[in-house]
């Protein structure tokens, strides 16, 4: 790019210096025609670029677009001369009004389905009942869903969905998750500014199901959602629009933790979730995993799915799992096998049809001995050796962790 880099200042009277020119090059590397950016999307730049956060742009008033939003269309015109598709926007921008009817508008196809797909071999569980009813109900009634991982949370919700043929639209929420990203958030098209609607007021309009995925893992910016969980409107601050959740709408929140945190340090990068904000979920549902009969159906069901027929693998593959979880239940062992775990390991069995080495390569994430702890205890389920009953790690003899 050609840069005035002789220390001129531009109409905001700033000089620039290196690192504002790594910034600006790096927002015309990665967003080439926009000018407008959330402060999350600003720090997503400068990681991808590897650059320093530019507290300049989000200290100083003049670069200020919204109420959360940033600009730098004053240093793009004065600074860029190969930002040609930007400054032509801007100018535009700036001498045709934009009509009202594009703001507030969803830039995204409103006819596009989100409603999930059915699974052939789902096999209902756990609490698929009373969220079945729930969803089916059209209340509005926030539920917050918490377990182990793998145990099916997300995907009972997703089947539900696709049972009731209600859209779903499914937010994974990360310490990084602003207003901007659930809301929505200006971004420029075809020349006028316009306020792309973020998934939750899309759920909202559509009265549609908004889940919440790993909602621990937010900070206090899900805060954002105060009035949405009390089943109340949105005013949109860009737009001046109240926007109010049509009937069928509601919020699920699934989550490893009950939002307090992870005490045993198991769920890292979960956090303490305020307690207002747990307020608003009507109700708590415990995901446990399935009972060993259920399970037995899930991994079948995957075997067959997959051109697999042996169900005495499958059988024992879950009598495993049922031994080490009762075993991490009683303290004896820090980690488990999920049923998401076991579907991988029925994966890998389609594409080495080797039980043992299938077995291993799922098994890598875990430290070694883990691993050769659960190898060993896979063996003496297969060769009977280890009771189905005979749960304690601890009293077997080389199996103590």
């Amino acid at each position: 790019m050609v840069k005035n880099i002789n220390n001129s200042k531009s109409e905001v009277n700033m000089k620039l210096n290196a690192n504002h020119y790594r910034f600006l090059d790096a927002c015309a590397e990665q967003f080439p025609s926009q000018v407008e950016f959330s402060k999350s999307t600003v720090k997503k730049i400068c990681d991808r670029a590897e650059i320093p956060f530019p507290s300049w742009l989000i200290r100083k008033p003049q670069f200020k677009a919204g109420y959360g939003t940033y600009s730098i269309k004053s240093v793009v015109k004065d600074h860029y001369s190969e930002y040609a598709p930007v400054v032509q926007a801007v100018q535009t921008v700036e001498t045709v009004p934009v009509p009202t009817s594009t703001v507030g508008v969803n830039v995204l196809d409103e006819n596009i389905s989100v409603i999930p797909s059915i699974m052939g071999n789902y096999v209902p569980f756990g609490h698929f009942k009373d969220l079945k009813s729930i969803l089916k109900s059209g209340v509005f009634f926030p539920v917050f869903i918490t377990g182990l991982s793998g145990n099916g949370k997300t995907l009972m919700v997703e089947q539900i969905c696709a049972k009731l043929k209600k859209e779903l639209f499914r937010v994974n929420i990360t310490i990084e998750t602003d207003e901007d990203d659930l809301i929505g958030s200006n971004t420029l098209i075809n020349g006028n500014i316009v306020f792309k609607e973020g998934p939750v007021l899309k759920a909202m309009r559509k009265g549609a199901v908004l889940l919440l995925d790993e909602v621990d893992l937010a900070s206090n910016k899900i805060m954002c959602l105060q009035s949405i969980l009390e089943g109340g409107g949105y005013l949109i601050k860009k737009t001046g629009e109240l926007v109010t959740p049509s009937e069928g709408f509601t919020v699920v929140a699934t989550a490893n933790t009950k939002g307090k945190g992870s005490e045993d340090g198991r769920f890292i990068g979960t956090n303490v979730l305020n307690e207002a904000f747990l307020e608003r979920f009507a109700i708590c549902l415990e995901q446990e995993y399935p009972p060993v009969a259920t399970e037995k159906k899930i991994v079948k069901g995957d075997f067959a799915i997959l051109g697999v027929s042996d169900d005495e693998f499958a059988n024992k593959l879950v009598d495993w799992a049922d031994v080490i979880r009762k075993s991490f239940y009683e303290g004896a062992v820090d980690e488990v096998i999920s049923t998401r775990r076991l579907v991988h390991i029925a994966k890998a069995f389609s594409m080495f049809n080797d039980k043992m080495k299938s077995i291993e390569v799922c098994l890598a994430r875990f430290d070694e001995d883990t691993k050769a702890t659960f190898l060993d205890l896979y063996t003496k389920v297969d060769e009977n050796i280890l009771g189905q009953d005979d749960n304690n790690l601890e009293e077997e003899d080389g199996l103590n962790i």
